[in-house]
């Protein structure tokens, strides 16, 4: 079923027929994307608008940021899998699996770097909040797992400040406070190095590669909600399982 583009705020509209053009072929990995001041002039929108665009192709995984260069077009590398902790929580059943266990390990306001304001449709360096958790089961460390969201949601939700467990998990606390639930979420897995801050609660050294699962949210409005990395431990698999009936 074709997507309903008329639908969308308009920054994610411009994103989604740039992509359509990419998916075609008509833009190659390599080709610069529509600049700012193009997408300006064709669409018929503000600057703050068009300048929206290129961090939702850097979120979805369709364009990357060369500096020298601007924004260009990559080859999309997608991938749906994992354990949905989200799914679980809206079934009504436990988000931990057996024997599993949640350490929240710190919750506190930083500035946004370029990955954490694309996701989020924000400005680098905007305020947003960062919540670390660390899952553990009977075999070790299974995950870190670090979720931000606007700094804006502070005073609605301030609970997102404190580092203990949500009962609701943060999709259903800002569900229950603003009216805004998860609609569309999008999963990418990658290898990453590990990253030193942390390296220690992964029990891991830093740099050494693993697998990461990267977190996309919108709500039912078509605006981000969420963005969040999860860093597997050592030996650990991801897997899914469907009914094909």
């Amino acid at each position: 079923m074709a997507r309903d583009l008329s639908a969308l705020p308009p920054y994610q509209r411009i994103a989604a027929q740039i992509i359509a053009r990419i998916e075609s072929g008509e833009l190659q990995p390599g080709d610069h994307v529509p600049s700012v001041a193009q997408i300006m002039e064709t669409e018929g929108v503000s600057r703050a608008t068009a300048a929206r665009v290129p961090g939702v192709l850097r979120a979805e995984g369709y364009a990357t940021a060369t500096p020298g260069v601007g924004t260009i077009v990559s080859a999309p590398k997608k991938l749906t899998a994992g354990a949905d902790r989200l799914a679980k929580l809206q079934a009504g059943g436990p988000t931990l699996g057996d024997n599993e266990r949640v350490e929240i390990l710190d919750a506190g306001i930083e500035p946004a770097t370029q990955d954490v304001a694309d996701a989020l449709g924000l400005d680098v360096g905007a305020e947003v909040i960062r919540r670390r958790r660390r899952y553990l089961d009977s075999a070790g460390v299974v995950t870190v797992s670090s979720t931000w969201i606007s700094g804006a949601l502070k005073d609605a939700a301030p609970e997102l400040l404190s580092a203990e467990p949500l009962p609701l998990m943060t999709f259903g606390l800002i569900e229950e406070r603003t009216g805004r639930r998860v609609a569309r979420r999008r999963d990418t897995v990658a290898v990453r190095p590990v990253p030193e801050d942390v390296a220690g609660y992964l029990e891991a050294e830093a740099g050494t590669m693993t697998l990461a699962v990267i977190n996309h949210y919108w709500d039912q409005n078509g605006e981000p909600t969420e963005y969040a990395v999860d860093y597997l431990g050592a030996s650990r698999e991801l897997s899914s399982e469907y009914d094909l009936d």
